[in-house]
């Protein structure tokens, strides 16, 4: 099941067989079903998530060091009600109630299993299902109805429904053939395979009213800060001299996370916040940089900072923090993973929320935009909340040096493309060593600029109003919520039967196993 699990993972970047996620999940729900009890199905379940998450985070390994297996072993438990529900509900034979009810409450467990560890006391959303399908813009206009749940569900949906089908045929359980059965699992799948493509045939973006370019600068792997920040002004003074990029003119210059290592807002930094000034004067653009350090009087933060050609405009302070890169949830009791790997010494300091910056473009028109950090890009209640707030652009800052060579990165950059389709907004992610990229409102990749590469991408946007809103953004989380209502609508069905409440049918079972109740003689 661990292997089963893993396997999963090829769906992500860097392997990218997204194809696999549509019945991938299959041979492990076979093996689920085929458990010679319920608890062993579950058990199995748990297996299967551990598997599944190492594999998703096993780039992590050398900062966290035996916490992933921790990480895998305490959040695996969260998938042992799908493998209830699956064995209780895809056991053969399979009736027809049955097969209806699996087809709603097994992806429901799913789902709720995802959305639950979405929770960022539990680590946040990494490698959620339905981000598999980035690649693919007619998959993910499910989306912009649903958010990344709902394709989670799709494809979940899309894996039950031929387990039904194979369940069905002769044989395959040792049973007769069912072929209603193996009918509904074959329309099922071919409807939920198509609905994506539908939706996005009648779900069209929101037009454009604005175009605005946006240049990314990517340094590449420049150990030193200071050098570092050299590097990121030289790129980018290279806007307003003559040269390959002399034709680029952007409305905003964004740089990667960490890209500054000073507290702008101190005198001591005044020289280099002088520079900064000086380049997006040069380049007649914002420049939006980050800044990594402690704060006097409040701590090590990080902060986006908005730079114009006067001075500050607006600042804005990472708030989901990466577990054990930027903090060790439980402190006290995990604290000794900073002598055997490279989990954060100390924690960083959230910030209060998710709120929009002003930039101005060239023309000195406002441009709205929603900025996040990094990890930020996970969670999809925070462009939601940008959005709704009236950004025209989400904008993503982003560091992984330390990954470089695995698949975190890529697997980082292509959640940008997923937060893209759900608000119906063009996602950008600068990030200074790659992957540096962007999306149209529909989630289209438009640029991609890999690891240890560097330069400046620049990139034309078509902007929607501000007012502009995908049905998840009016909506919410109305997926993972209806999803818990139908797994606590099962759990309460299992439990009546389990007890015998009234309306429970009596005698011999559907399993040819007879009853009695202790104490009582037995009919003759």
């Amino acid at each position: 099941m661990l292997l089963l699990g893993a396997m999963l993972i090829l769906a992500f970047p860097a392997a990218n067989l997204e194809f696999l996620a549509w019945f991938g999940l299959v041979p492990a729900l076979v093996l689920i079903v085929r458990s010679p009890t319920a608890r062993e199905g579950g058990m199995r379940a748990w297996w299967l998530g551990a598997g599944y998450l190492i594999a998703a985070l096993y780039w992590m390994a050398p900062e966290i060091g035996p916490a992933l297996l921790l990480v895998g072993a305490v959040i695996g438990v969260l998938w042992v009600p799908f493998g209830v529900a699956a064995w209780k509900l895809l056991r053969p034979p399979v009736t027809w109630p049955r097969a209806l009810a699996a087809l709603v409450v097994v992806p429901s467990c799913w789902l709720l299993t995802e959305w639950l560890r979405s929770w960022q006391a539990l680590g946040g959303p990494w490698a959620v299902f339905g981000v598999s399908q980035w690649q693919h813009p007619a998959v993910l206009a499910l989306a912009a109805v649903g958010g990344v749940w709902l394709i989670t569900f799709a494809l979940v949906l899309a894996n039950v429904a031929i387990v039904l089908v194979v369940g069905a045929l002769p044989r395959v359980f040792g049973k007769p053939a069912r072929p209603g059965i193996a009918v509904l699992g074959a329309a099922v799948a071919v409807a939920t395979i198509g609905a994506g493509p539908l939706a996005f045939a009648l779900t069209p973006a929101s037009p454009a009213v604005r175009q605005v370019t946006v240049a990314m600068v990517q340094p590449g792997i420049v150990g030193n800060a200071v050098k570092r920040v050299d590097a990121s002004e030289r790129l980018t003074a290279q806007l307003s001299r003559s040269g390959e990029l002399s034709s680029v003119k952007p409305d905003l210059i964004v740089w990667g996370e960490s890209s500054t290592a000073v507290d702008l807002t101190l005198p001591q930094n005044r020289g280099q916040l002088r520079k900064l000034e000086a380049l997006a004067r040069e380049d007649g653009a914002d420049l939006l940089v980050s800044q990594d350090a402690t704060v006097p009087g409040k701590g090590h933060e990080k902060w986006s900072v908005l730079v114009s050609p006067n001075g500050i405009k607006g600042i804005y302070v990472k708030t989901r923090l990466v577990p054990f890169g930027e903090y060790i949830p439980f402190r006290q009791q995990l604290g000794w993973l900073t002598k055997i790997s490279r989990a954060a010494a100390s924690n960083m300091i959230p910030g209060t929320g998710a709120h929009l910056l002003q930039a101005t473009d060239r023309e000195d028109r406002p441009l709205p935009i929603g900025v996040l950090v990094c990890f930020e890009s996970a969670f999809p209640d925070m462009s939601r909340v940008d959005t709704d707030k009236g950004a025209q652009l989400i904008i993503y800052q982003s560091a992984t040096s330390t990954f470089q060579g695995t698949w975190g990165p890529d697997q980082h950059a292509s959640l940008s493309a997923v937060r893209a389709a759900e608000t119906g907004r063009p996602a950008v992610q600068a990030a200074l060593t790659g992957v540096t990229a962007a999306f149209d409102a529909r989630g289209r990749l438009l640029a991609w600029m890999g690891q240890s590469s560097h330069g400046v991408v620049s990139i034309r946007l078509g902007l929607p109003a501000a007012s502009a809103k995908t049905f998840y953004d009016r909506a919410g989380d109305y997926v993972p919520w209806s999803a818990l209502a139908v797994v606590i609508l099962a759990a309460l069905v299992m439990f009546a039967n389990s007890r015998g409440f009234p309306g429970r049918s009596a005698g011999v079972k559907g399993e040819h196993e007879a009853q009695y109740v202790a104490g009582q003689s037995v009919p003759q």
